[in-house]
C-alpha cells in the first residue's frame, strides 16, 4: 500500500532488468490487479511489471470523491514519482484501454510505448449489444462464480465460449475486486469520456490488439483506434475479450517484440 495525495493504492511490482522502462497494466473494469497475473508469469522477467487497483476495487480504500480519467491518470503518474520511475510503457486492457489512452495523452513526456487489448475510445466507440452491455452495468459476475460460468461464452467471446469453468478460475482471485461502490465510480468515470479527439495528437508507438471475437469491444474499435493514432499497428487476433489472460502465449510474443523495438511503430 502506498500513499498518493491522501489516497491508498495497492500496488505490486514484479523486479525486472534495469535496462529498460517497466510495464505498468491497467485493468478491466472491476477487475483487481491478480486478474492479469497468467500474463505476467508469461512474460520475459526481464520486464519489471506495475500493476495497481484503482481507488475503490480490490485492496484499494475507496476515495473520497469520484475521479475522470485526466485525474486518475495523473494520479497514476503521481504514483510513479514516488516509485521513482520516469519512464514507463503502459498495457491497458478494456476499460483500463480508456486510461492507458489518457496516460499517453497527460504524462505523453513519461510514456515511451503503449499497447492497447479489447479496447474502444469511449462514447465514441461502437458499443456492445444491449444485452452485454446490461450484464457489465453490474459487478454480479465478480461475485457470483455460477452466475459467470453460465454467461462467460457470450459476455467474453473466445475461448470462453468452450470453457466457462477456466472463466471462474481466472476470476476467483478478482470476486472480492467488483465493489458495488467502486464498480460504479469506475462507470462514473468513463461516461461521456471519449479519446477521440486528441487520439491524432498521441505520438507514442502504439500496438492495438483487437479479438475477432469480442462481444465487449466489437473488433471495429480496433480499427478506429488505429486509423486515429499516427504510430500505431493492429493485429486481430483469434480470440475474445480476456484471452490475454486465459491464453497468455497466444499475444504475450506479440507485446514482447513491440516493447523491445527501436524507433517508430
Amino acid at each position: 500500500m502506498i500513499d498518493v495525495d491522501g489516497q491508498r493504492l495497492r500496488v505490486a511490482i514484479r523486479a525486472g532488468a534495469d535496462d529498460r522502462p517497466p510495464l505498468v497494466l491497467m485493468n478491466g473494469i472491476g477487475a483487481p490487479l491478480e486478474v492479469l497475473q497468467p500474463f505476467v508469469d508469461e512474460l520475459d522477467p526481464a520486464w519489471e511489471v506495475i500493476r495497481f487497483d484503482v481507488p475503490g476495487i480490490g485492496g484499494s480504500p475507496l476515495p473520497p470523491r469520484p475521479y475522470r480519467f485526466p485525474s486518475l491518470s495523473r494520479m497514476v503518474g503521481q504514483m510513479l514519482d514516488g516509485l521513482g520511475h520516469d519512464t514507463v510503457d503502459v498495457l491497458g486492457i478494456s476499460w483500463g484501454g480508456g486510461l492507458a489512452q489518457q496516460f499517453a495523452c497527460t504524462e505523453r513526456r513519461r510514456c515511451r510505448r503503449v499497447v492497447l487489448v479489447g479496447t474502444g475510445a469511449g462514447m465514441a466507440m461502437v458499443p456492445a449489444r444491449p444485452r452485454i452491455l446490461l450484464r457489465m452495468a453490474t459487478p454480479r459476475r465478480y461475485r457470483d462464480p455460477e452466475y459467470l460460468q453460465r454467461v462467460a461464452g457470450e459476455l467474453y467471446g473466445g475461448s470462453m465460449r468452450t470453457d466457462g469453468e477456466r472463466t471462474v478460475e481466472l476470476m476467483h482471485t478478482a470476486m472480492r475486486g467488483g465493489q458495488l461502490r467502486g464498480y460504479a465510480l469506475q462507470l462514473a468515470c468513463g461516461a461521456g469520456w471519449t479519446s477521440a479527439p486528441f487520439l491524432p495528437l498521441l505520438r507514442q508507438p502504439t500496438l492495438v490488439l483487437a479479438g475477432d471475437d469480442d462481444p465487449i469491444i466489437p473488433v471495429v474499435n480496433g480499427r478506429f483506434l488505429a486509423a486515429l493514432i499516427p504510430k500505431s499497428r493492429l493485429h486481430i487476433y483469434p480470440g475474445g475479450h480476456v484471452d490475454l489472460a486465459a491464453k497468455p502465449d497466444l499475444l504475450t510474443p506479440l507485446i514482447e517484440d513491440f516493447l523491445s523495438e527501436d524507433g517508430h511503430a
